[in-house]
């Protein structure tokens, strides 16, 4: 299973990068990301380091260790959980950033529970909101 959402956002990619690779922020933008930390004494992105990252919806709750997968400043910002992988791949358009999320689940448990629970028209609704939120943050950001 695969989503994507994009949307264009009127601030440079760095700052676009800056917010959505502070995993800690994460909480921000995703409505089922409750709160993520750096791990194994990381202190920001860069290629192979783990982060924790605990979710939440409605009653369920888990937690996953995701690895850094890409870390260009500007241009991508990616991770892998064992069985998602999530990316963020920013580009540079007249007065700001078009930017995509995607995921592509690729472990088989994963992709069963998410077609039998429909889980794919949440992760979308999930997708958009937090594009919107690290727009209005971006956008913030940028204007001050």
């Amino acid at each position: 299973m695969r989503g994507e959402a994009r949307t264009r956002i009127a601030a440079p990619p760095e700052v676009v990068y800056d917010l959505v690779s502070d995993v800690p922020r994460m909480g921000e933008w995703s409505p089922e990301t409750t709160a993520c930390h750096w791990l194994d004494g990381a202190t920001g992105p860069a290629v192979g380091v783990r982060f924790k990252g605990t979710n939440r919806v409605g009653p369920v709750k888990w937690s996953t260790s995701p690895r850094v997968t890409a870390a260009e400043r500007g241009k991508e910002f990616a991770f892998d959980t064992g069985s998602t992988r999530w990316r963020y791949e920013l580009r540079a358009v007249d007065g700001g950033t078009e930017v995509v999320e995607s995921y592509d689940c690729y472990g088989t448990i994963t992709s069963l529970l998410s077609t039998v629970t429909l889980r794919g028209p949440v992760l979308k609704r999930g997708l958009e909101q937090t594009l919107e939120r690290l727009k209005a943050a971006a956008e913030a950001a940028a204007s001050a």
